[in-house]
């Protein structure tokens, strides 16, 4: 589709070049393609002409265009189940571990403490 629509373009441009030059040079080539007198009839028969060629050109390039799009959607949305693959490759699920408390005994006095002697008040 690419190809047609630069075809296309390169078509119209032809078209007009050639119309542009006809009509310059007018007064040696009207009387050979039967155009002696210009009429507003053959203007606009050239410009309608033209203007389907445009048309054309424009509608395959907005296809091909739409076409582009529709591919590099496919192409991300391809990538990108690959790259979650990947991910669930590289980290696999583990069962759930349910998480171990500790059981913190309660706090007994140091028996260092029982090595020393009891506090004694002086008073004086």
């Amino acid at each position: 589709m690419k190809k047609l629509a630069q075809f296309l373009q390169l078509a119209l441009l032809l078209y007009f070049l050639l119309f542009l030059i006809f009509f310059f040079s007018f007064d040696t080539f009207g009387s050979a393609f039967g155009m002696d007198p210009l009429t507003p009839e053959s203007m606009v028969k050239v410009f309608l002409t033209g203007l389907i060629l445009f048309l054309v050109a424009w509608g395959a390039a907005i296809i091909h265009q739409n076409k582009m799009d529709d591919r590099a959607r496919n192409l991300q949305a391809e990538m990108n189940e690959l790259k979650a693959k990947l991910y669930d490759f590289e980290h696999p699920k583990t069962a759930p571990v349910t998480p171990v408390t500790k059981v913190v005994p309660p706090k007994v006095q140091d028996d260092s403490s029982a090595n020393l002697r009891p506090r004694q008040n002086f008073t004086d």
